[in-house]
């Protein structure tokens, strides 16, 4: 079962990461000079149940800047893959860096404290 306080505790952090989001899309969408440049990245995932992979997805989408576009299933060795859509997609590396930075909290909220050494 899910801790109410790590469900609030990654609302609060998810909330951040929104107004933080909108903001800078806002800041784009009002300045010249904008320098977007949209990509879509392949996003495999260590989540693993539906719980996790449909929560992960959509605070993707809910992100400002970013959309999940396509979802595969897990199939053999290949862990389930999300396909997200970035606007600012200039460093690859570093989306996926922000992403896995929110699978981090995602994983840490569905299996708490220490699911890294437990994944291990």
């Amino acid at each position: 079962m899910i801790n109410p306080m790590r469900v609030a505790g990654y609302s609060i952090w998810l909330a951040v990461e929104i107004v933080k989001g909108a903001l800078a899309v806002a800041q784009d969408a009002v300045l010249p000079g904008v320098d977007m440049q949209p990509a879509i990245l392949e996003l495999p995932l260590r989540c693993s149940t539906d719980l996790e992979i449909s929560v992960m997805a959509s605070s993707i989408t809910i992100t400002p800047g970013t959309i999940t576009v396509g979802i595969a299933s897990a199939a053999g060795q290949t862990p389930p893959t999300l396909y997200v859509h970035a606007i600012y997609a200039d460093r690859p590396e570093e989306v996926r860096a922000a992403l896995r930075d929110m699978e981090d909290h995602v994983l840490r909220m569905t299996r708490g404290p220490g699911w890294e050494r437990r994944a291990s």
